[in-house]
């Protein structure tokens, strides 16, 4: 469908042509009371002419429809365009799932890593065939569990062998998802998470330090980086985070937001659990672990994608279902819709002319 408000035409004085409309409207409308028309033949379909009882408004429907189909044919002469909402061919989602040890709290029964790990496998299951899935561990340091795959269950058996550890590195999920995604990128890994080249990502020169850092490319050559694009633009790779928000290892998650958002690759956020959280206790040690979602809504705010919240097993499900199809539909640039109005015009005008041809046996 349309977005009706970005509606706009490459020829806009060419709607100066629908002024032909009211003309041709007088003109029938004169042509009917001056009596000068051939007298109509009597109607097929309810055996009364226009001459018999009171004029109907099914005798000028035909005609509202002609009118009709002539508006969107002219307006297609001026060449209307509108950003369209379309399916797009997602290529590849990442999921970076917390495995850190405060997803072991009940807030969100059975716990939150196993909420987690069986509304992972739902939307696993419910991708299209095409699309290949891989699955990042996000605990003191990122792991990839399993590379991008179409074969769902390498992927499920990934999720459910994902293992609660110390500690929890948002920010390094982030960039080894993104090398998994975009091996040919020229994303330098070992510098992100090092922090040795921080400002390469927020600012959008090439991720591989280029020639002032050769240390960094381990004396392996790498392919161009990407030039910045704008956020949100890469509709074929997606990653899919899911945390209780709590990072504190690994580089900064907000900066590798920011290289996620110079390669145009959208971070959707899903934060699991609930404000009040719960006390658990480890090596004698007592910690209330409650959602903090503010670094998550951040993530998403700087990819051009969204935050979900959920604080029970049920909600994780829904907004993985949602997920579904957010992902894979996009907003598509600038598009002409001359054909469509061009199409419902013609349409129109047949509708009108079959009309008049069935009730009266002739068109004019």
């Amino acid at each position: 469908m349309p977005e009706w408000h970005s509606i706009q035409f490459v020829w806009p004085r060419l709607l100066w042509l629908l002024a032909i409309l009211p003309l041709c409207l007088g003109w029938y409308i004169a042509w009917q009371r001056r009596g000068v028309q051939r007298p109509w033949p009597q109607s097929r379909s309810t055996g009364t002419g226009p001459g018999v009882g009171p004029v109907r408004f099914t005798q000028h429907a035909p005609l509202l429809l002609v009118l009709l189909g002539l508006a969107a044919l002219l307006t297609a002469i001026a060449r209307p365009q509108a950003i369209l909402l379309l399916p797009s061919r997602i290529d590849t989602v990442m999921l970076a799932i917390d495995s850190s040890g405060s997803m072991r709290a009940t807030d969100v029964q059975p716990s939150r890593i196993e909420a987690a790990q069986a509304a992972a496998k739902s939307f696993v299951l419910g991708q299209p065939g095409q699309v290949k899935l891989g699955v990042v561990s996000v605990a003191g340091a990122a792991a990839l569990v399993q590379a991008p795959t179409d074969q769902r269950d390498l992927v499920i058996q990934a999720i459910d062998q994902l293992s609660l550890q110390a500690g929890s590195a948002l920010g390094s999920g982030i960039v080894i998802a993104l090398h998994a995604m975009l091996p040919g990128s020229g994303i330098d890994v070992r510098g992100l998470l090092e922090g040795e080249s921080p400002a390469a990502g927020a600012s959008g020169k090439p991720l591989d330090g280029g020639a002032a850092a050769p240390s960094a490319a381990a004396g392996s050559a790498k392919p161009a980086s990407l030039p910045k694009v704008s956020p949100g633009s890469n509709t074929s790779a997606a990653i899919v985070l899911l945390s209780d928000g709590q990072s504190n290892a690994g580089p900064d998650a907000i900066k590798m937001a920011q290289v996620a958002a110079d390669l145009g690759v959208r971070v959707y956020t899903v934060g699991v659990g609930t404000a009040q959280g719960v006390v658990l206790k480890a090596q004698g040690m007592q910690m209330r672990v409650k959602l903090d979602d503010t670094t998550l809504k951040k993530i998403a705010d700087i990819t051009r994608a969204e935050y979900f919240n959920a604080d029970s097993r049920e909600d994780l499900v829904k907004i993985y279902q949602s997920l579904s199809q957010k992902i894979v539909l996009k907003k598509h640039r600038l598009t002409e819709v001359s054909s469509l109005c061009a199409l419902l015009g013609m349409l129109l005008v047949f509708a009108g002319c079959a009309w008049t041809w069935r009730r009266y046996g002739r068109i004019a």
